[in-house]
């Protein structure tokens, strides 16, 4: 069984400033009409890895959400070492789903930052707690409420604009 990652957490600025990163992405579907949810994966040092944006809409493909996106971008770009992202902290606007945090699970990422809770189908502690089941051959370190209330304005503010 591996458990969450042993790097510090970075310090609160630097959180946010990854988290801005992840809302910048979560602002390019505004020309798909996908729910703005983005996110952004960083290595130890604090590299920028990989992007992703909630794609559903645009590519009529449900598994399209900016986790997703953003874990098959930096599987890609680290491939010359492993598939897993075993060093990486992935950062996210609003709180994984289950299929979302599976993913993760899977990708042996050791930690997730997300800004808003997400109280009907969030998987990092609202409804679920899949990062962090023991049962499971790894947990994931969860971080959650960073720039949370910016994070929850994006969303606001698109189902608003539905109405």
């Amino acid at each position: 069984m591996t458990t969450s990652t042993t790097t510090p957490l970075p310090p609160p600025q630097q959180l946010a400033d990854w988290m801005q990163r992840a809302i910048t992405a979560a602002h390019t579907t505004a020309a798909t009409d996908d729910v703005p949810i983005g996110a952004a994966i960083f290595t130890p040092e604090g590299e920028l890895v990989a992007t992703g944006a909630n794609d559903v809409e645009a590519s009529g493909d449900p598994t399209r959400h900016a986790e997703m996106v953003a874990i098959s971008q930096a599987a890609v770009a680290l491939s010359t070492t492993s598939w897993a992202l075993t060093d990486c902290t992935l950062v996210v606007t609003l709180e994984p789903c289950s299929m979302c945090a599976g993913a993760m699970v899977l990708a042996r990422v050791p930690r997730v930052v997300f800004g808003a809770w997400e109280p009907k189908t969030g998987a990092a502690g609202s409804v679920l707690d899949v990062l962090r089941e023991p049962r499971l051959n790894h947990q994931v370190e969860v971080v959650g409420g960073i720039l949370a209330e910016q994070c929850g304005q994006l969303l606001k503010g698109f189902f608003a604009d539905k109405r």
